[in-house]
C-alpha cells in the first residue's frame, strides 16, 4: 500500500498546473467539476494536520500485515516507481 503524504503547497502547485494544462472549466461528460474555492484551498493546506492522521489510523486498522510505503515528495514517488518497475514482473503486477 502506498500513502502519498505530500505537502499542501505541493498539492496546490499540482492543482494549478493541471488547471492550466487542461484549461479548467467543467467537464460534465466525465463527471469533473473544476471548482477551486477558499474552502478547498484550506482543506488542501490542512490535510496533513486534520485528515492524514485519520487516514493513517484507517490504514493501521484495516491493512492487516500489508506493507505501507509513505512517500513524502513527487521525487520520492518517481524514484519508488522506477525501482518497483525494474523489479516487477507482469505476473507480480497483475497476479
Amino acid at each position: 500500500m502506498i500513502f502519498l503524504d505530500l505537502s499542501g503547497w505541493t498539492c496546490l502547485w499540482g492543482i494549478a498546473q493541471r488547471r492550466l494544462r487542461h484549461r479548467g472549466g467543467q467537464h460534465k461528460d466525465i463527471g469533473v467539476y473544476d471548482r477551486i474555492s477558499w474552502n478547498f484551498v484550506r482543506y488542501i493546506l490542512g490535510y496533513r494536520r486534520q485528515m492524514a492522521p485519520r487516514v493513517r489510523k484507517l490504514i493501521a486498522d484495516h491493512a492487516g500485515n500489508a506493507e505501507v510505503v509513505v512517500l513524502r515528495s513527487r521525487r520520492a514517488a518517481r524514484d519508488y516507481l522506477a525501482a518497483v518497475s525494474v523489479t516487477a514482473t507482469p505476473a507480480a503486477c497483475w497476479g
